[in-house]
């Protein structure tokens, strides 16, 4: 269990590598539980990190599991990722081979999930379960959200990147919450615009990345979708003003064995509105299955 008179903090689970060719940071928890691996991918947002999207996880989950919670080329406080080398995929392999993990349980939030799915159809010998958190599906016709152009809290989150401020930062939290009054809350976006202004060469090559549309460097296919043998769960928030639920339900319809988990009352970040349910989900899932 949890030691309440030794907190797990930031800092003290704050650790760095140097893979092939990144020198990426991550918070590590659950070493010493005995249990299989498990390796968070974080969102795209502004001032996003492991710690950030999962610190309401990692107590929980790192007493079964030895748990990674990686920042990205591009966030937190790993390497800057340019236009043309934004490529998470390949970093999430490198990242494996540097630590030794030869097969790990995946969970990804939005962009953090089509890496994840991505990981899972390339290389699937590397990933024992699938678990995702609000990710887009792709280009393709919708019926029920918006085709074509931004989202309401995408528009807001590439605004937090051109004006990363604090007054901006809140307008992002709130839009990523149902409950804006509980979650999105002013100590969280001061957070986030700390963040973000610490790394402003993360932010230009975010802004040059997102005017030439890749942000995401490789987007899986549908068809591809329907090789992924993994048990998957997806969860998504009934409530997401930044990725539509629709798209988990295209993610449902094409990977075979797979279960969607939709939460009324829960926006764009299902892990931090819903932290106790998500972690007695996850776990229960990656245990037995």
């Amino acid at each position: 269990m949890t030691n309440p008179q030794n907190p797990i903090t930031a800092e003290g689970t704050s650790r760095f590598v140097r893979t092939k060719e990144w020198n990426l940071h991550y918070n590590e928890v659950g070493a010493d539980s005995g249990g299989p691996a498990v390796i968070m991918l974080h969102g795209s947002g502004p001032g996003a990190t492991g710690w950030s999207n999962f610190k309401s996880n990692l107590p929980a989950l790192g007493e079964r599991f030895h748990v990674f919670a990686v920042d990205m080329p591009g966030w937190g406080r790993s390497d800057p990722a340019p236009l043309g080398r934004r490529d998470h995929v390949d970093a999430a392999i490198q990242f494996m081979d540097a630590l030794g993990i030869e097969k790990a349980a995946f969970i990804g939030n939005s962009m953090g999930g089509i890496t994840t799915l991505s990981v899972a159809i390339e290389h699937p010998d590397r990933v024992s379960h699938v678990i995702t958190m609000g990710p887009g599906s792709g280009p393709q016709p919708r019926l029920f959200s918006p085709g074509g152009g931004l989202s309401e809290g995408m528009k807001v989150l590439v605004e937090a990147y051109r004006n990363p401020s604090a007054e901006t930062m809140k307008r992002l939290v709130e839009v990523m919450t149902y409950d804006s009054a509980r979650f999105g809350t002013d100590e969280l976006a001061q957070e986030r615009a700390d963040a973000a202004l610490a790394n402003p060469e993360h932010i230009r090559n975010y802004l040059e990345s997102f005017a030439a549309g890749r942000i995401i460097e490789r987007w899986f296919r549908l068809e591809d979708l329907t090789r992924i043998r993994q048990p998957t769960l997806l969860i998504h928030g009934r409530d997401d003003r930044v990725v539509h639920y629709e798209h988990s339900l295209v993610l449902l319809a094409h990977i075979p064995n797979s279960r969607l988990v939709l939460l009324n009352r829960c926006g764009h970040w299902a892990q931090l509105e819903h932290a106790e349910e998500f972690n007695r989900l996850v776990t229960e899932f990656i245990t037995n299955n």
